[in-house]
């Protein structure tokens, strides 16, 4: 048990610094800097780990690129949302398609729509409600589209 919780920790740590590094490969859009790996990787740790895990990596993720200036505050719903959504429906059902759709919908539709007040309320900027579904959805679609050429591949290989 002790042995299987420290495997955990070793991938989601460095899932996470996968998560901060690829942040540096990312695409402005208004306010908003999207960045695939990080959707990468909240799928395959959503399959690998687990919702809990992979809302945590999330999270952290999401901590470290602020600090160091490398990301936006709209991080932390916009990656923390696919993540847990592609766990929880992936714990519940072991379907990959579930898990993907889950990151695509959690990040570009309910992440999105949780920037409106972080832009409105905390950083004074004037925005509509959707106004970053689609930039949340491309950068969403291009994570769970490389993740799921991995996922697939290690499901033919037998280690998921």
């Amino acid at each position: 048990m002790k042995n299987e919780r420290s495997k955990k920790l070793v991938l989601a740590g460095v899932l996470t610094a996968l998560a901060v590094v690829g942040s540096l490969i990312s695409i402005p859009v208004g306010a908003s800097k999207c960045s695939p790996v990080q959707h990468l990787v909240n799928v395959v740790s959503a399959v690998l780990l687990g919702p809990g895990w992979s809302l945590l990596m999330a999270f952290t993720a999401a901590l470290i690129r602020n600090l160091l200036g490398i990301g936006t505050l709209f991080a932390f719903p916009g990656s923390m949302c696919g993540a847990y959504l592609a766990g929880i429906l992936y714990k519940y059902s072991k379907k990959l398609p579930l898990a993907l759709a889950g990151e695509l919908v959690g990040t570009g539709i309910i992440g999105a729509i949780l920037t409106y007040p972080i832009a409105t309320f905390i950083m004074g900027k004037e925005t509509a409600l959707f106004a970053m579904v689609i930039p949340f959805s491309v950068s969403s679609l291009g994570g769970v589209i490389i993740s799921a050429v991995i996922l697939y591949a290690l499901k033919r290989t037998k280690k998921i």
